[in-house]
This record gives structure tokens, sequence and C-alpha cells, in this order.
């Protein structure tokens, strides 16, 4: 789990710095219009979105999985000796916690996730330790929404850095399109945390993509504001049924196209 560490590490200098600073000119303009109202409503929007709004779904092992789901962003975190293709995202909230003076609970501070299976964290959902972490997550929405809001932030200029040059102007131009109105925003922030950035080779399926970045590439011409908003809800679900057809049929995806879609529909609504 070294080089996954290291990753991490990597990861939380980029979301540390792109909250800490001023926005930057590439990465910014995901938390630059919003007010305290507006973020508020979007950490609430993205607790319903992956928990259905519920402590119980605070702490989540889905079916077909080999980790946990955790907080209201469902962060991963990998049990020992496991090496996913999905990014750890737990060990890095942890981080962003702690350098934001937090005390977390001991379990939550753990090198790898102290479940080994579904079967193993089930059984411990009503413990005490299960049961201190979902009311811990419960009572720090703000700093769960401003972590994703940090990752988003930052997923601009790797996704620049990863996409071919010739597209790299017309992607950064969508972003900034999407970004144009307070849904626009939430649904950069939102599909960062649903669904990557795009740029890790480990997150595709027969070498192709779901993130930030595909989205933004499979847009089609339009103006900014509302009606970026709308496109980009509309290619993020292209690229959501892309991969559950190319997804291993062993994981079942396609009993979650529905909800997938529907939470990317939330994009083009005001907010």
């Amino acid at each position: 789990m070294q080089a996954v560490r290291a990753v991490c590490a990597a990861s939380l200098i980029l979301v540390v710095g792109a909250l800490g600073g001023p926005p930057a000119k590439d990465g910014g303009a995901a938390a630059s219009v919003l007010s305290s109202a507006q973020k508020a409503a979007i950490g609430r929007k993205i607790w319903q979105n992956e928990c259905a709004g519920t402590v119980a779904g605070l702490t989540t092992w889905n079916e077909g999985e080999e980790f946990p789901s955790l907080g209201l962003g469902h962060f991963i975190w990998y049990p020992a000796g496991v090496k996913g293709r999905f990014n750890e995202t737990w060990p890095q909230f942890v981080a962003f916690a702690k350098q934001r003076g937090l005390q977390l609970p001991a379990v939550a501070m753990a090198e790898d996730c102290p479940w080994s299976s579904r079967a193993e964290f089930h059984k411990a959902a009503q413990g005490p330790q299960m049961t201190g972490l979902r009311h811990w997550l419960a009572a720090q929405v703000a700093v769960q929404t401003d972590f994703i809001m940090a990752r988003s932030r930052a997923a601009l200029p790797k996704i620049l850095a990863t996409a071919p040059t010739s597209e790299r102007a017309r992607i950064a131009a969508n972003y900034h399109k999407v970004a144009a109105t307070p849904n626009g925003t939430y649904a950069l922030i939102d599909y960062v945390n649903f669904k990557g950035d795009g740029s890790l080779a480990s997150e595709r399926y027969n070498g192709v993509g779901w993130g930030l970045l595909q989205v933004l590439a499979g847009m089609g011409e339009v103006a900014a504001g509302q009606a970026a908003a709308a496109e980009f809800a509309a290619s993020a679900k292209r690229v959501l049924s892309r991969r559950i057809a190319n997804s291993p049929p062993a994981r079942g995806e396609k009993r979650w196209r529905e909800g997938w879609h529907n939470r990317c529909e939330t994009y083009a609504r005001p907010l």
C-alpha cells in the first residue's frame, strides 16, 4: 500500500493548496462564485446523492465492492492488502481534517480500513466504533464539503495535464462555461467527488474513463451558463452509460444506471 499512500499524500498537497490559497486561474471557478448558503446547500445535496441524506448511509459497503464508502462524499477506504482501481479518498480526507485541527475518532485514523470484508463490516455496523464514526461524520458536514470542493478546485490543472494538447483549450472553456452558474458549479464539485477527475489510468474500463475529463471532453458546443450546465448533465449521462457498457459483468453496474442518471439530472436544475 506504500505506493497508494504516496499518491494520497500528493493528492492532499493539491487539495490543501487549492483550498488554502486564492482561487487558481484555471482551477478556482468551482468555489469562487458560491455564497455560504450555497456551499451548505451543496453539502446537503451531496449527502442526499450519496447517502439518501441519512446518518446510516454515512458508513456503507456496497455489494460487489471491495471497500467501504464513508462520509457524505462516500470516501473510499481499502482494507489491508487490497489495491483497487479507484482513488482511495478516505486517507486524504482524514489528513485534510487533521490539518484543519479536528479531533477524529481513533478508528478513522487507522492506516488501513479495519474491516476486511463486507460481512465483517456489517457485523460491526451497530458497534461502538462505527456508531461513533457515523455520529462524528454527521456533525462534520462543513469540513467534508470543504474537502470535496477542494478536490474539485484541484481537478482542472490535473485533467488539462492529462488531456491531449489539442483538446485542452476546449476542455478548459467548457469547465468555465459550466461554472458560470451556481448549479453548474455544484455539478463540477459533485462530479469529481462522484466519479473522479478522469486522469487516473486505473479508473478506466477497456481504456475508457468516466471522470470529469471525459465529461467535459464529451460536451457539445453550447453557450456559457444554464445551457452549459444542461449539456454537462447530458454528457455525464452518456459517459456513465459508456462506463456501464464497458464494465466487467461481475460488477453488475447496470443496477446503478437509473440512480446515476437521476443524479446527473440534478446538475441542470437551478440551485
